[in-house]
């Protein structure tokens, strides 16, 4: 693990966006029939587990390991899709912020030629932030066809998130329900799948960095990039990539609680931050030890990336 991640720099796994005035903001829409093909799972409520008393990187909020108590909801098996956040578009004429605002970070192994002079992120170049870089085209204007309509959408910042909500008769999960639904019942786990850690020779249970970062993904597990939002085995609780593939957002503001000067400090400058969980396909222990259940990041609401993305909760009616 990096020197920059033990003390806690997240730029390295999410830049943040510089704060624009011409940000779209929290937009809404009448709930309209969400009729892109998609699985929606019971979660039950009652006790749930947030957190862990074995933190990797304790600086990001990690411990203690505690109980919640979660009111039963309803969950997305997977990531919102591609397809079915074009049946949003089409329904409503949304423009996402990385559409409005005209570019959005990529990642630099997807790019080659005059792309790789685009401007970088400070303690992270391998973030560039891309002219045309959006939702349909991934890595920037050309890659259209690399936006595959089963994989999770990305470049959508938390306010496309809650715009999109709206529309589809959702809303993004607080971290204790996304917690909650990841560990499938199963309690102090690391991964959804147990404790067994993946590896870069022969256990690949869900789409992470595999090689040296960030020079090579050596693409074991299958996929460079993201993978279909339905891949990979689902937890006990049936729910697709919840580690791993893309980070999601939640509806929290991203804090942690210490009293130590290094962790403020630390954190600084991320006020208005919004939690993210699960890890993406970029994560690997030697950098972005993330892909863990109880770990978390955070990054400004405006900000999208070409590894974020989303699932939506639904409540229940009593």
């Amino acid at each position: 693990m990096t020197e920059s991640e033990k003390n806690g720099s997240s730029a390295c796994c999410g830049p943040a966006r510089v704060r624009d005035d011409h940000a779209l903001g929290h937009q809404t829409f009448p709930t309209s029939d969400d009729s892109a093909e998609h699985d929606i799972v019971d979660i039950p409520g009652g006790t749930g587990f947030l957190g862990t008393d074995r933190p990797e990187l304790a600086i990001d909020g990690e411990a203690p390991f505690r109980q919640s108590k979660v009111k039963p909801f309803r969950i997305d098996a997977t990531t919102v899709t591609v397809a079915r956040f074009a049946a949003f578009v089409a329904a409503t004429g949304y423009e996402t912020e990385a559409e409005r605002l005209g570019d959005s970070f990529v990642f630099r192994g997807f790019l080659s030629g005059n792309a790789l002079n685009a401007p970088s992120v400070p303690g992270a170049p391998w973030w560039l932030m891309i002219k045309g870089a959006t939702w349909r085209a991934i890595y920037g204007p050309g890659s259209e066809a690399d936006t595959k309509p089963d994989h999770p959408v990305v470049h959508v910042s938390w306010n496309d998130a809650n715009a999109f909500a709206s529309w589809a008769g959702g809303r993004l999960p607080t971290e204790a329900e996304w917690e909650h639904a990841a560990r499938g019942g199963l309690g102090d786990i690391r991964y959804p799948w147990g404790n067994k850690e993946p590896d870069d020779t022969n256990y690949f249970p869900c789409n992470i960095w595999q090689g040296r970062f960030p020079d090579k993904d050596l693409g074991r597990d299958g996929y460079i990039g993201t993978a279909p939002a339905q891949s990979f085995g689902p937890n006990p609780y049936g729910l697709f990539n919840m580690v791993g593939n893309v980070w999601e957002w939640t509806s929290q503001p991203f804090t942690v609680r210490s009293l130590k000067k290094s962790v403020k400090r630390a954190h600084s400058g991320k006020a208005g931050f919004k939690i993210t969980k699960g890890g993406s396909f970029l994560c690997h222990p030697s950098y972005c030890y993330r892909y863990r259940i109880a770990a978390r990041s955070g990054t400004s609401p405006d900000s999208a990336m070409s590894h974020q993305g989303f699932r939506l909760v639904y409540d229940v009616n009593a």
